[in-house]
Formats: structure tokens, C-alpha cells, sequence
């Protein structure tokens, strides 16, 4: 603890990220749930990853997206659940003011970029199902890497100005986040500082980078969804839906979890229940993707048996 220079008001150096600490018999159940989830999601985020680098037959857009959508699980995984691990093993729930910051940065940046991507790979397939003639030549290889790049350079500068208006509050106590990660609205309010400016800085840019690829992925589905109705055989039907049901499955997921546990008032009850919630988009997603698009994709599989015998 610090004295704020020229202020009577103590400044605090860590918060502490309560987590599921109201369940003390339930840490090394925890621990070793989650445990588990961390060491599948990585192996099975960086499969993926190693069979769309390796294999020839998966170098087309919509596997290229697959894989940068697999780099950004594994990112997400690396950014919160060691430091859950280390609190369930350990019982320190303490983080520096910096640290939590910097967790908050780039879990912000990784939320902006997957909504960018997955609007990105909606695209993909618009193109792809309504208008294939034409698809080769609009989704090319450089247009890909533009669509990718800029979902991720994008997120990095859409961030920069929040966590910049973030680092300028004074925090004088309390300095507890009933939460299992440094969540941006429960540091704000516990500023000593006016956070005005902030508030609306943070509701303008989360809202149009949440919203606006949300709205590009949803229109891209209701003409993909049209075509598909459009075409007369069943067999065209249920391959043209093939292609984007992996897609369509994880899209809902994370949206349907991201906007509940918006929606939901992290008040009371409710507190344990949105962080449940919060679960679920910020790890369990990690883990589902991969399973989803290897368990339902038949070239996914393909690839993975070609990867077997070869080695």
C-alpha cells in the first residue's frame, strides 16, 4: 500500500481476484477440472493448428481461419487459466494493479479479434454457398491475410485507448474482484476516480466491436440460410449446410454465452451464476471449437488420418 502523493487516500498496489473462493471444499475438484481442460484445450487448439500448417488438402480460406481461430483459443487459454490453476493450488488470489491490466488488455483484444473472425469466416462461407463461381477470385489468399490481419491489428489499437484511460485511475480501496479474472467493469468501479470518461470510452468500443461483426456474421447467415432453402434436392441441401454447421454451432455458442452473461445482473445471486456463465465463453469455448469443427468435419478427420499413418 501506497500514500497517493499530496492525497490522504491510500493507493493499492494488487487486487484480489476472488474466484470461486465462497466454495473452499471444492478448490483441488477445481484444480483438477480445470487442470484438465487446460492441458485438452491446448492439445487439441495446437492439432488443429498443426494439421491446417501441414496438411496441403486443408489450405483454403475457411482452414486458414480455422487455424488463426485456434491460435486465438490457445492465447485465450494461456491468459487465464494458469493464473486459475496457480490461485486453486496455491490459495494466493492476489495480481498486481499492473497485472490486472495487462490480463484485461489482452483477454479484451482476444474477445474483439474472435467476434472480427468469426465475422470474417462467415464471409467465407456467404461466398462460398452464394456465390461459388465467383468465390476463388474474391476469397484469394490476399484478401484472406487482409480479413485476418485486420481482425487482429484491429483488436490491438480498439483496446489501446481503454486500457490507457484505465491505467490513468487511482485505485485507494477496497481492492476485491469477485471474479476469476480482472474484469474491466468491477475495476472501474472500484476506482477512487471520476471514470466518466472512461465508462464511455469502454461502452462506445465494446458496443460497435461486439455489435458490428455480430450484425455482418448474422446478415452473412440470413442470405446463407435463404440460398440454402432456395436449392430443390435434399442432398444439396444438407451438403451446402455441411459446410457451415461447425461454423453456425460455434458462432451461436459464443454469442449466445457473451450476450447472457452481459444481460445478466452481476448482482446477488446472479454473481455466481454470470460467473458461470463467464465460463463458458472464456474457457469452455476454447475447449468446444476444436472438438466441434474435428468431430463434424469430415476433411478435419481426412487430415488427421492421412497425419497417423504417415507417422
Amino acid at each position: 500500500m501506497e500514500k497517493g502523493e499530496g492525497e490522504n487516500q491510500t493507493s493499492i498496489s494488487e487486487f484480489i481476484l476472488l474466484g470461486f473462493e465462497n466454495l473452499p471444499g471444492l478448490q483441488i475438484l477445481f484444480f483438477l477440472l480445470f487442470l484438465g481442460i487446460y492441458i485438452v484445450t491446448m492439445a487439441a487448439n495446437l492439432l488443429i493448428v498443426a494439421l491446417v500448417v501441414a496438411d496441403q488438402h486443408l489450405h483454403n480460406p475457411m482452414y486458414f481461419f480455422l487455424g488463426n481461430l485456434s491460435c486465438l483459443e490457445i492465447s485465450y487459454t494461456l491468459t487465464i487459466l494458469p493464473r486459475m490453476l496457480a490461485s486453486f493450488l496455491t490459495g494466493d488470489r492476489t495480481v498486481s494493479v499492473t497485472g490486472c491490466m495487462v490480463q484485461f488488455y489482452w483477454f479484451g483484444v482476444l474477445l474483439t479479434a474472435e467476434c472480427y473472425l468469426l465475422a470474417s469466416m462467415s464471409y467465407d462461407r456467404y461466398l462460398a454457398i452464394c456465390n461459388p463461381l465467383h468465390y476463388g477470385t474474391l476469397m484469394n489468399v490476399r484478401f484472406c491475410m487482409q480479413l485476418a490481419a485486420g481482425s487482429w491489428l484491429s483488436s490491438f489499437i480498439i483496446l489501446a485507448p481503454i486500457i490507457y484511460l484505465v491505467s490513468q485511475l487511482a485505485f485507494c480501496g477496497p481492492n476485491e474482484i469477485d471474479h476469476f479474472f480482472c474484469d474491466l467493469t468491477q475495476m472501474i468501479n472500484l476506482s477512487c476516480s471520476d471514470t466518466d470518461l472512461v465508462n464511455l470510452v469502454t461502452l462506445i468500443f465494446s458496443s460497435t466491436n461486439i455489435i458490428l461483426p455480430f450484425l455482418l456474421t448474422l446478415t452473412s447467415y440470413a442470405y446463407i440460410i435463404t440460398t440454402i432453402l432456395r436449392i430443390s434436392s435434399t442432398t444439396g441441401k444438407q451438403k451446402a449446410f455441411s459446410t457451415c454447421s461447425s461454423h453456425l454451432i460455434v458462432v451461436t455458442t459464443y454469442y449466445g454465452t457473451l450476450i447472457t452473461v452481459y444481460m445478466l445482473p452481476n448482482t446477488g445471486a446472479l454473481r455466481i451464476l454470470n460467473k458461470f456463465v463467464s465460463m463458458l465463453y472464456t474457457v469452455l469455448t476454447s475447449l468446444i471449437n476444436p472438438l466441434i469443427y474435428s468431430l463434424r468435419n469430415k476433411e478435419v478427420k481426412e487430415a488427421l488420418r492421412r497425419a497417423q499413418q504417415k507417422y
